[in-house]
């Protein structure tokens, strides 16, 4: 099993990973298949597009901006690549002139207010974020059809490659390993402690020698460097600016207030001793009120849990004795690992296995980047691992309104606090404990089965329907 960790920290735009990214990718998918098809067939040239959103993606995508994402990608846009302050021109565009330029095909119609449907009633059995892309001859005859499935974290599947990933999970896992030719091809923990103490190596230096199978040390270092500047100069726009929240929910922005208040205790002298939490959780929320605007973030593993790992490792760049650049990038490549382990085996899909896949993982993953960066061992790592997700296990994904803002702006800055504690409490132990990370995980994955569909991401129960009255 190899995830890589660019596949784990992606850089798109809020307010979702599975939502807004994951459409964007699948649209930029089906144009490719569209012209590939074309080119390689006699089939009519395609003079329609349309697109159905069905599942959690029908009925919070208003809310996660998935029919925005759908006509950027149909624009050609790539989510690591726009500029968000163009989002808006380039929607006006569209909404007038009702076409989109397909290199290859010419102008092809689409009116997002007519063909982009959420559609409530088809339920994809492959998973909850299920799309459906249509292309139409000029006679309206149906050219292809292609179903799409965002999975969480920005990954997007084929109905055809997800069929092929159940059947890898089901019987192929060692074989697959084997013919990965990765030196260090883990799929569970236990496997990568084994492969720790075979090799006397450090979780992130194994994670650093799969990933050098395909890059180059320096340009690693680069990349990773890269992925951190993202989620540094995020925290800080975050920090800057104030306002309300778009959505209609009224939330104001708080991170920067309450950062220049914590600056003003400091300048006074008048340091609490809590304020290392403070801080975490400015941290955390700085990124998650940027990534309710629509701004510029990185999947950690997910956009709704985005803040989670940057805030722990600013917590570990500010206020650590020994922070180097060295140890963030060891705490990415760790969180990386632990990060594939839990998708892997289970998901970081809130519309699969609610918020527990989203923030759950995510202070997992900051919990054991944190542990190693401090010089944990690997057992220690995979022990901080376990107790930060352990405790987030059966949390809901019932984001009021379908907008990534209440409850999830405060709950990335909980999931941050969680993490230290944990990264503190394996430290202060040995490596050994009672429950593996392993039967952690797979307790996520059993409870998301049993979790009913109103608290995964559908706005349809929890927190969502229990709003205030004035």
């Amino acid at each position: 099993m190899f995830i890589s960790v660019f596949d784990i920290f992606k850089i798109g735009i809020g307010p979702s990973s599975s939502h807004t990214i994951g459409p964007m990718v699948a649209a930029s998918r089906f144009l490719e298949e569209l012209r590939a098809l074309c080119a390689t067939t006699e089939a009519q040239a395609p003079r329609r597009l349309r697109v159905r959103l069905h599942g959690s993606l029908a009925f919070t995508g208003k809310g996660h901006a998935s029919d925005t994402a759908c006509c950027l990608g149909l624009l050609g846009e790539k989510a690591d690549e726009i500029d968000p302050d163009d989002i808006v021109p380039l929607l006006d565009r569209l909404n007038v002139q009702k076409r989109v330029e397909v290199p290859g095909l010419g102008d092809v119609a689409f009116d997002p207010q007519a063909d982009l449907v959420f559609d409530y009633e088809t339920k994809r059995d492959g998973h909850a974020n299920g799309m459906t892309f249509e292309a139409y001859d000029a006679a309206g005859e149906l050219v292809v059809e292609s179903i799409f499935y965002s999975i969480g974290g920005g990954f997007v599947l084929s109905a055809d490659e997800l069929a092929a990933s159940a059947e890898t999970r089901k019987g192929g896992l060692e074989a697959g390993k084997k013919a990965l030719g990765y030196p260090f091809p883990f799929g569970t923990a236990a496997e990568m402690l084994a492969s720790g103490r075979s090799a006397r190596l450090s979780i992130a230096a194994m994670k650093r020698a799969n990933e050098e199978i395909h890059v180059e040390r320096h340009l690693l270092n680069d990349r990773l460097d890269r992925i951190w500047f993202a989620m540094r100069d995020c925290i800080d726009r975050g920090m800057a600016q104030d306002g309300e929240l778009p959505g209609g929910l009224k939330v104001r922005r708080r991170a920067k207030a309450i950062a220049e208040r914590l600056r003003a205790d400091e300048g006074r002298n008048q340091t609490q001793p809590y304020s290392k939490s403070d801080w975490l959780s400015v941290y955390a929320m700085a990124v998650n009120e940027e990534n309710a605007a629509g701004g510029r973030v990185v999947t950690s593993p997910t956009n709704g849990a985005a803040g989670v790992v940057p805030a722990v490792i600013r917590y570990y760049r500010d206020h650590c004795i020994g922070a180097s650049d060295e140890g963030i990038r060891v705490f990415l490549l760790t969180a990386a690992a632990i990060g594939a382990l839990v998708k892997h085996n289970a998901s970081i899909s809130g519309a699969e296995v609610g918020c527990q896949g989203e923030v759950g993982s995510a202070s997992a993953m900051a919990a054991a980047g944190l542990c190693a960066a401090l010089g944990g061992t690997n057992e220690q790592v995979e022990n901080a691992a376990e107790i930060a997700l352990e405790h987030h296990l059966g949390m809901t994904c019932d984001p009021v309104g379908g907008l990534v803002q209440v409850p999830c702006i405060e709950r990335n800055g909980f999931g941050a606090i969680k993490a230290v504690s944990a990264a503190s409490l394996a430290l202060h132990g040995d490596g050994s404990h009672f429950m593996p990370l392993d039967n952690c995980i797979e307790t996520m994955r059993q409870t998301g089965i049993d979790m009913s569909d109103r608290y995964k991401e559908t706005s349809r129960g929890g927190l969502a329907v229990n709003l205030p009255e004035c």
